[in-house]
């Protein structure tokens, strides 16, 4: 081993000390948060559910300009004119993020007709709610192309610009699923676990780009349509999110630049304890916690 390479390992733990001193002290410091007056703001899945709500939250920080994203016109139609009566200028457009054309022909026409995009939410969502045996090909293709690839497709149209203006953030809202897999949601839990690997990749290969960051949230259960019928065993100890709450979070995140958010922060114990623990205690505390069983009343979205 020569000077320069004994040097850095040296180092390392010189440099990792100092980042988790440098990290616990700006945890009880104000942080400088990014001024989104001059941002133009995409949201897949934006018609309803947390998209919904992460429009009218970016709406009120300030967002120039808010451009919604999804496959039902009429939702996409009513959070525009919601967003609009606020004081915010919002545009719609129709686009499954699932077909790879069409996202970059979209992507193509926003540019054109609404400008630059600087944050890009990749939010959009679907969950068939079945084991694997009961559960039909085409909808688990489904769910891997709107929950994974589609963020493939629409980082790729919009990634390139923030580069070269070196302004931008990606943000994946994920779900603690994707650490923490539960019975009956196979599909959701597959898609969201790559969908992390995605972003912690992304995360790591943006680290030299000034000007461009990524935040990934994991909600636990958040109460949406989404996820009707869902029941947890103590809902007093582990109550659902309020998508609001969850749009809030994200929107400061991205304003402090914060790589990853768990919510509520106690799912962090989850993670600790998912590394320590023996896979025989883990399925007791599943058991306990009745996430064996909470998909078995699911319904969905009507």
């Amino acid at each position: 081993m020569d000077l320069k390479a004994l040097g850095c390992v040296v180092l390392l733990p010189i440099q990792i000390f100092y980042y988790i001193v440098k990290a616990t002290v700006c945890w009880f410091l104000p942080s400088r948060r990014r001024d989104l007056t001059g941002d133009v703001v995409l949201i897949t899945g934006g018609g309803r559910g947390i998209g919904r709500h992460l429009a009218k939250e970016f709406a009120v920080r300030g967002a120039k300009k808010l451009i919604l994203w999804g496959r039902t016109e009429k939702c996409l139609k009513e959070a525009c004119e919601e967003i609009a009566l606020m004081g915010t200028e919002c545009h719609y457009f129709v686009c499954d993020v699932a077909n790879r054309e069409e996202v970059y022909k979209q992507a193509k026409v926003v540019r054109e007709k609404v400008g630059d995009v600087t944050i890009l939410v990749n939010n959009a969502a679907v969950v068939h709610g079945k084991n694997l045996l009961d559960s039909d090909d085409d909808a688990l293709l489904k769910s891997q192309h709107i929950n994974t690839m589609g963020q493939f497709w629409t980082t790729k149209a919009f990634l390139p610009r923030m580069l070269e203006l070196q302004n931008g953030h990606v943000v994946c809202v994920n779900s603690i699923l994707s650490l923490s897999p539960i019975p009956g949601a196979i599909d959701y839990c597959t898609s969201k676990a790559s969908s992390l690997a995605f972003m912690e990749s992304l995360t790591l290969g943006l680290l030299d780009c000034p000007g461009v960051g990524c935040t990934t949230v994991l909600p636990f259960h958040t109460n949406t349509e989404m996820f009707q019928g869902m029941r947890v065993r103590f809902p007093q100890l582990f109550p659902p999110l309020k998508p609001e709450v969850v749009a809030q979070k994200t929107v400061d995140a991205v304003r402090t630049n914060t790589a990853f958010v768990y919510l509520p922060w106690t799912m962090h114990a989850l993670v600790i304890l998912k590394s320590m623990l023996p896979q025989s205690a883990l399925e007791e505390i599943h058991k306990f916690s009745g996430s064996y069983t909470c998909m078995n009343t699911f319904k969905g979205r009507t």
